[in-house]
C-alpha cells in the first residue's frame, strides 16, 4: 500500500504542498467541505485530491468534490479502487 494513502488529509496536503503543489484557502475549504459533505475516509479524500491533480492539472474544487461524491456513491474504499474508477470512467489511461 502507497504511504500517502495511510496520512491524514491534513498530512497529505502538506506532503503534496512539500512536492511544489499550491492549494489556496478556497482549495483547502473545498477540500474539507467535500470531505465532511460526503463523510469520506482520509484515503478515500486523498486518493480524490490525488486524482483531480492527475486529471484536472491542477486543483478544481467543484470537479474533486465531483468525483469524491460519485467514488462514495460507487462504494469505493481504497486508493487502488478509485484509480480502477477513474480509468473506468476515461479520466486516466
Amino acid at each position: 500500500m502507497d504511504a500517502e494513502v495511510a496520512r491524514s488529509t491534513e498530512e497529505y496536503v502538506s506532503f503534496l504542498e512539500g512536492k511544489g503543489f499550491t492549494f489556496g484557502s478556497d482549495d483547502i475549504g473545498f477540500i474539507y467541505f467535500g470531505k465532511r459533505y460526503t463523510e469520506a475516509s482520509d484515503i478515500l479524500v486523498n486518493a480524490a485530491i490525488e486524482l483531480t491533480l492527475k486529471v484536472q492539472k491542477n486543483f478544481d474544487g467543484s470537479f474533486y468534490i465531483s468525483f469524491l461524491e460519485n467514488l462514495k456513491q460507487n462504494g469505493i474504499k481504497t486508493r487502488s479502487e478509485a484509480v480502477s474508477f477513474a480509468k473506468e470512467q476515461g479520466l486516466l489511461k
